[in-house]
């Protein structure tokens, strides 16, 4: 495999980054938007809509749905062929950072699979529109809610701990304190995102 393995990280690496990395941060931007209160969420939607239909699924097919099954699917082969260092025994903060990656990779597809498989198929397939009302009775749900809670974390902190792993593995961050430093911008960021997700959720059942 040698080179083509190499190659084939270096492009799970760059998408997990370039487009699945931006989707996440529209889609909370998005949802976020909830915090204006209903009617600008609606909005918020209603612009992604009003996309030509034609465009749209090209978008959603090319940019969306074939780099994030290819960032999870490989990302699941990587997983699964790791060798995870002993947690307890180390102790290390970036060993736990690579033990949550990964644990946060299966709850991440899962949650995703949940996620899509409602609203995108089940729901706006079958013609009903994506709207506050729809989500919030989603939501109202407690196991839904907190469900979703997790996922949104783990997305995000998969995301945010992905970004610190790409700047060493595309030689950005070199060296202990750069890398250093990027790892604890990266810790925040997984803080403001975090807090941002969750909050908006609680928005659609206040």
């Amino acid at each position: 495999m040698g080179n083509n393995d190499f190659y084939v990280r270096r492009l799970h690496s760059l998408l997990g980054v370039v487009p699945v990395g931006v989707f996440l941060l529209e889609h909370l931007i998005t949802v976020s938007t909830v915090m204006g209160g209903a009617k600008s969420f609606d909005d918020a939607v209603a612009k992604l809509a009003a996309i030509p239909h034609e465009l749209l699924i090209f978008m959603e097919v090319c940019f969306i749905a074939i780099p994030l099954l290819f960032h999870g699917l490989y990302g699941a082969y990587i997983a699964l062929q790791a060798r995870n260092n002993a947690i307890g025994g180390y102790g290390y903060t970036r060993n736990w950072q690579f033990y949550l990656q990964r644990l946060t990779a299966w709850y991440t597809l899962l949650f995703l699979i949940g996620h899509v498989g409602y609203l995108r198929f089940a729901m706006k397939g079958s013609g009903v529109p994506i709207d506050f009302a729809l989500v919030s009775a989603h939501l109202s749900n407690p196991i839904i809610f907190v469900l979703y809670a997790i996922g949104v974390v783990a997305a995000v902190f998969h995301f945010t701990n992905g970004l610190f792993t790409f700047t060493i593995t595309w030689g950005i961050a070199k060296g202990p304190r750069i890398q250093s430093v990027v790892n604890k911008c990266a810790w925040a960021l997984c803080v403001i995102l975090s807090v941002l997700g969750v909050v908006s959720l609680t928005r659609f059942i206040a």
